[in-house]
């Protein structure tokens, strides 16, 4: 029997679109999280040289602060074009931003070299990640989720989202093969090596989202003529109640992310004087933890339903800051792993599951550009400050771990209110008690 070779790549394109949103976003979050641990790790040493290791760190965790503060405008950008020309234009571009900018680090002099001109070049070439991963997420997330079979947008949103702990992995892998240096050599060129393999892995993420069409829903507002003209101008108009809500829903999954993989290695080293390559290892354990979590909350958030299941994850993010603390503060190795797993496996099945909820609360014509927004504000305030409250909170209660283990919660506790008054809004929207966004 003859099939149509049209529709049956027309078939495939979902699973097309979700294997290209986890590589694509695996490649961005790569080149991410190797500068967050280079900048726990690293960077205070290299580019911002002084007496004092405190202001060092402080100065090193400013700069990764300041990606965050471009992403904003990134997914501003990149939101307005997403929802203009589509999503797949978009994405060829952030990526290739991303890579240019991650290499580039790369290549910078140090501060002994280049004195000030280093830490500067470092901030320059920081904001285009921050840019590049701001206008990623959100197309990621609608290329996997508009392309989504019926009933199951969540489900394959998730892949989007799968590509933080899989980018993670593949930092610390990089990290983990070169920390293991001897010391001058580490600091000298050794650094460099994890930004330079990224020209690679750019290279293969061009090459698997140009066999992905642009979005179903996307080419059918276009056919229809109903392209917004000034889609963030009029999310913010007519949507903005929902976004603030869909920012503050996002905190958890943001902030804890941060706060687990970058100040807890910075904290478990510096503050409790443990080994450094033993938190590389445990964390990178707790990484492919992270990544199951993440692939099996998609899946079940569909089926119990994904308000429900979002509350229930920051609930219990709330309470697990306590007992990572307290296993983390032994110092043996699988009391970490266990202790920053049951922490990960909280804030990760929410950072799961809020891609599929949030492209729900908004329409096609401004849905690029809604998420992109409230997500990376949301990073930007809640991500790019973690780091440094956390710094600021060891270094203010000394040989204490309970502030910042409250600090954790009341995160938690702000995605959880958030969630919920969302959900019910989206019930009220469904129902007509309310206007949809």
């Amino acid at each position: 029997m003859n099939r149509d070779p049209d529709v049956h790549a027309a078939g495939r394109q979902p699973m097309r679109a979700a294997a290209a949103a986890f590589v694509g976003t695996t490649i961005e979050w790569y080149d991410f999280y190797i500068y967050a641990t280079a900048s726990a790790l690293i960077f205070g040493k290299l580019f911002f040289p002084g007496g004092d290791p405190f202001f060092a760190t402080l100065a090193s965790f400013g700069t990764f602060a300041v990606g965050f503060f471009a992403r904003p405008f990134g997914g501003l950008v990149f939101g307005h074009l997403g929802d203009r020309i589509g999503r797949k234009k978009a994405l060829v571009a952030t990526l290739a931003i991303m890579g240019v900018g991650t290499v580039g680090i790369g290549f910078l002099p140090t501060y002994a070299s280049a004195g000030v001109w280093a830490p500067v070049l470092l901030v320059l070439l920081r904001v285009a990640q921050g840019i590049a991963i701001g206008g990623e997420w959100g197309g990621a997330v609608l290329m996997a989720s508009e392309h989504a079979p019926q009933g199951r947008r969540t489900f394959f949103a998730s892949f989007a989202q799968l590509g933080s702990p899989a980018g993670l992995i593949l930092s610390l892998l990089a990290f983990r093969a070169v920390a293991s240096m001897d010391k001058d050599a580490f600091l000298n060129w050794g650094w460099r090596l994890p930004f330079l393999a990224s020209a690679v892995l750019l290279v293969v993420g061009l090459l698997i989202r140009a066999g992905v069409d642009e979005s179903p829903e996307f080419k059918a507002l276009k056919a229809q003529r109903r392209v917004a003209a000034l889609p963030v101008a009029e999310v913010v108009r007519d949507a903005w109640r929902t976004l603030l809500l869909c920012l503050g829903a996002n905190v958890i999954g943001v902030a804890g992310a941060w706060f687990v993989n970058t100040f807890m290695l910075n904290y478990t080293t510096q503050t409790l004087g443990l080994d450094r390559s033993l938190i590389l290892d445990c964390l990178f354990v707790v990484a492919f933890i992270q990544l199951l979590t993440q692939l099996g909350s998609g899946w079940f958030a569909q089926r119990i339903g994904t308000g429900r299941f979002l509350k229930g994850a920051a609930a219990l993010a709330m309470l697990s800051p306590y007992p990572m603390f307290a296993l983390v503060s032994t110092g043996r190795p699988v009391a970490i792993v266990i202790g920053i797993a049951m922490a990960v496996m909280c804030m990760s099945s929410s950072y799961a599951v809020m891609a599929g909820f949030m492209s729900t609360a908004f329409a096609v014509r401004v849905r690029y550009s809604a998420i992109s927004l409230s997500y990376q504000v949301c990073a930007a305030l809640a991500g790019g400050l973690t780091p440094l409250i956390g710094t600021l909170l060891a270094h203010r209660y000394p040989g204490a771990w309970w502030p910042l283990a409250v600090f954790y919660s009341v995160l938690a506790g702000v995605s959880l209110v958030c969630i919920s008054t969302l959900e019910r809004r989206k019930r009220g929207a469904a129902h007509g008690v309310v206007e949809a966004a």
